[in-house]
């Protein structure tokens, strides 16, 4: 094994960032398959929305037990697990024949998220650069958004060239997700083993206290922008397919690509800017770009809808942003993962019940009402965010 003081922490930086990128490619790579799956195996829209939604479930319910875990016996071994364990979910994922081995795999995929989401957050605070104040945020919320671009992208892409698509993408995740769990022991460990194990398995949310008014203030900005998320990441393919009739599936994975990589850059361009403004800035670009999908959705263009959804990226990715820049600042090396297990359970949890309750109405009323539905609500409340945050003047 490579000793741990091989590599300076500006490598370990690199490495969490490329570890980060690469799990959130693995969690969009999966939905450009999904309409094909769907026809193979039958399966309806509300089935579609319950695989996303045990994802979900089994992503909180992780992170609500072992979130804070790498505070106590140190970043790596939960990274190297975490990892471990996605390499395994995307193995099920890719021979799977039915819908159970699709839910089996999400689980497994969902307990790897929250182990990994937390774990790597923390990890790329504690190796950011002395000299580069601030770049932990930039880039912890840069590149999940830049991940999930480059997932569905590639997928996309290589499901309109080979035949044999699955293998490729699959197979490259597993084999990365393998090295890095090998690579993450080369880094030097940035959080020493402490008593309180046991006890921080109990499931719950705990928002260190430092952090408690920012955390709080910020949390109607994070889920505007993380049920934004669940709607056009779990029925964007749907939407794009069904009703602009876009066969090809490099469209249909064209949407997560435009939603994650318009939000990726926003973040980048916004680092100039305090964190009220980011977030104003954000929920403005939410409420205003859904609104706008909603009306290409009825009329319909498919031009007009890609055009909207870049706004509404930008929207997706600055309001994460953020929050960042608000509450990472105000807490010990210690706390950090407990912090980001909070921010993520939010994060999901906005991400995830709206799209189970939308799989519910899909079967009721259909996809075009229940994304009209859904859209407008997000809309709103962005709206309403964003009022929150204006009228509280102090960042």
């Amino acid at each position: 094994m490579i000793s741990s003081r091989s590599l300076p922490g500006q490598a370990g930086f690199r490495i969490t960032l490329a570890g980060m990128t690469m799990m959130m490619a693995g969690a969009s790579a999966p939905s450009p398959f999904y309409p094909m799956l769907q026809k193979v195996m039958g399966f309806s829209s509300a089935t579609l929305t319950g695989i996303f939604a045990i994802y979900t479930v089994s992503l909180l319910a992780s992170l609500l037990t072992m979130g804070s875990l790498s505070d106590h016996v140190g970043r790596r071994p939960v990274i190297s697990a975490g990892f471990g364990l996605m390499a395994l979910s995307l193995l099920v994922f890719w021979q799977a024949g039915d819908v159970v081995g699709l839910m089996m795999a999400r689980v497994l995929q969902g307990i790897a998220a929250g182990l990994l989401l937390s774990a790597l957050s923390a990890a790329i605070v504690d190796f950011e650069p002395k000299d580069r104040p601030g770049s932990a945020s930039i880039w912890n919320s840069v590149t999940p958004f830049a991940g999930l671009a480059a997932g569905a992208l590639v997928a996309g892409s290589l499901m309109d060239i080979t035949d044999k698509a699955e293998a490729d993408v699959f197979g490259a995740l597993i084999a990365v997700y393998a090295l890095l769990s090998l690579l993450i022991w080369s880094v030097p460990e940035t959080a020493p083993r402490h008593h309180g194990v046991w006890a921080s398995l109990r499931p719950r949310i705990g928002v260190p206290k430092a952090a408690s008014r920012a955390f709080w203030r910020s949390a109607p900005a994070v889920i505007a922008g993380w049920a934004t998320g669940g709607l056009y990441l779990s029925l964007g393919a749907p939407i794009v397919r069904h009703i602009f009739g876009a066969e090809d599936h490099l469209s249909q994975a064209f949407v997560i690509v435009l939603l994650s990589g318009t939000g990726a850059a926003a973040c980048y361009l916004a680092r100039r800017y305090s964190s009220r403004q980011v977030t104003l800035y954000g929920t403005s670009a939410l409420a205003v770009g859904t609104l706008l999908t909603l009306l290409a959705i009825a009329w319909p263009s498919l031009p007009a809808y890609l055009l909207a959804l870049t706004l509404t990226g930008t929207g997706f990715g600055t309001c994460f942003y953020g929050v960042m820049r608000s509450i990472v600042p105000v807490v010990q090396p210690e706390e950090r993962g407990e912090l980001f297990a909070a921010l993520f359970t939010l994060s999901y949890l906005a991400f995830g019940l709206p799209t189970l309750l939308a799989g519910i109405a899909i079967g009721q009323v259909g996809l075009t009402a229940t994304t009209l539905g859904y859209g407008t609500l997000i809309a709103l409340f962005s709206a309403a965010a964003g009022l929150l945050r204006k009228f509280r003047t102090t960042d």
